[in-house]
C-alpha cells in the first residue's frame, strides 16, 4: 500500500462529507442530499483504489451487496425482517423498490466494520460480532435523520426493534462471509470512512 494513495483517498472522503455538510447547513439541503449516491460512489472508489482493484478485494464486496439487496427487497415489498418501510427519492435508482446504492452502502459498511473489528481480534466469531454491533450503531444514528433526508421512512414513523435485530443478524452473516473470503484490508481507511459517515449524520441530529 502506498501511503500517498491512502492519504489522498482519506482526503477525498472527508472532502465530500464536509462539503456536503456545509452545503446543507448554508441552505442547499435538497441539492446536496440528492448527491448522496455520488458520495457513496466516491467512498466505494476510494476503497477500491486503496485496495488496488484486486479481485480478491473486489469480489468479496459483492457478498454484503447481494445480502443487503436481498434483505432490503424482501423487507420493502413484504415487510420481512426490518418492519414496514419504504425508500424515498434521494438514494438514486431503484430495483424492486430498493435503491442500488443501498447495496453499495451495505458493502461499504461491511468493509469498514470488518477491518475495524479485525484490528482488535483475529477471531472470526468475535470480529463479526463487533462488526455487526458497529453496523447497528451506525443504523441507530442514521435512522434519526433518514426521514428528513427522504432516504426512507417506517410506517407511522415508528422504528420497530426487529429492524435493529435484523441489521445485527444480516450484518453478522455478511461479516462472517466477507471476512472468510477476504484478507485484511486497510483499517485506517475503514475507520475514516465510518467516522466521516457518523460525524455527518450526528451533525444533523442536532441541526
Amino acid at each position: 500500500m502506498k501511503w500517498g494513495t491512502l492519504y489522498i483517498a482519506i482526503f477525498i472522503v472527508w472532502l465530500f462529507h464536509i462539503s456536503g455538510m456545509i452545503g446543507i447547513l448554508i441552505g442547499y439541503e435538497q441539492l446536496f442530499i440528492a448527491l448522496t449516491p455520488i458520495n457513496l460512489l466516491a467512498c466505494l472508489l476510494a476503497i477500491l483504489w486503496v485496495e488496488k482493484w484486486e479481485p480478491k478485494r473486489l469480489l468479496p464486496l459483492m457478498i454484503p451487496f447481494l445480502i443487503g439487496m436481498f434483505a432490503e427487497i424482501l423487507g420493502v415489498n413484504y415487510g420481512y425482517f426490518f418492519g414496514e418501510y419504504a425508500y424515498g427519492q434521494n438514494l438514486g435508482p431503484k430495483v424492486l423498490g430498493v435503491p442500488w446504492f443501498i447495496g453499495v452502502n451495505w458493502a461499504i459498511l461491511t468493509y469498514c466494520s470488518a477491518n475495524i473489528s479485525r484490528s482488535f481480534t483475529n477471531n472470526l466469531f468475535l470480529s463479526s460480532i463487533i462488526a455487526a454491533a458497529l453496523m447497528v450503531s451506525f443504523d441507530l444514528l442514521i435512522e434519526m435523520v433518514a426521514p428528513r433526508f427522504d432516504f426512507w421512512e417506517f410506517k407511522d414513523g415508528i422504528i420497530p426493534l426487529q429492524n435493529y435485530l435484523a441489521w445485527f443478524g444480516f450484518g453478522f452473516v455478511a461479516n462472517v462471509l466477507y471476512q472468510k473470503s477476504n484478507p485484511h484490508g486497510t483499517a485506517i481507511l475503514a475507520f475514516n470512512i465510518l467516522i466521516t459517515f457518523s460525524f455527518f449524520f450526528l451533525v444533523f441530529v442536532f441541526f
